[in-house]
């Protein structure tokens, strides 16, 4: 959607080019013609999964990231490869990360991550209908997986021990859609 407030790209420089994402020193015309400077993440994106069993029960992730320092409580996830459909990286995650596979998965949502300097866009969805396997996470990757309520989820939203805004939105969702049924 074009308005009165977009900005348009002059130049564009690649700055660092990572295997995850990329960055981009833009310089940009204003819409009172005037120019400034814009740093931009590009990223493929990703796919996130809420696995709720028959019991309303969420099964999380436990893992360890290195730039908040510290453990979070998330939701399975994973990047996307380039072209990749969402729901075949949902999926592949839901199986690496917990082992389980969904009999049913629908759209929950589809977020930018955070809009002010990164291009990244989430595909969140629902997992129901969960059939237990073995978990084959990716090398160099470490967690653990837990269950909980979605009742004891909320809650963990509300104090703060889920902070991961992935986590958040598709956790509330969840709950929203659950109540309009």
């Amino acid at each position: 959607m074009q308005g009165r407030h977009d900005e348009h790209p002059l130049t564009t420089r690649t700055v660092y080019g990572g295997k995850v994402f990329r960055i981009e020193s833009l310089t940009v015309r204003l819409p009172d013609g005037k120019t400034a400077g814009r740093d931009v993440l590009r990223h493929n994106g990703g796919a996130c999964v809420v696995p709720l069993d028959a019991d309303r029960n969420v099964h999380l992730v436990r893992q360890y990231r290195i730039a908040i320092g510290q453990e979070t409580l998330e939701i399975p996830a994973g990047k996307l490869e380039p072209r990749e459909d969402p729901l075949v990286c949902a999926m592949r995650e839901l199986r690496e990360e917990t082992g389980l596979s969904a009999g049913r998965i629908e759209t929950l949502s589809t977020i930018h991550t955070s809009p002010g300097y990164s291009d990244e866009k989430l595909f969140l969805y629902l997992a129901t209908e969960l059939v237990q396997g073995e978990s084959c996470a990716d090398d160099g990757e470490f967690v653990s997986v837990e269950v909980h309520s979605l009742e004891d989820c909320l809650r963990m939203v509300d104090d703060g021990t889920i902070m991961d805004s992935k986590t958040v939105v598709g956790l509330l969702a969840t709950a929203r859609r659950l109540a309009v049924r």
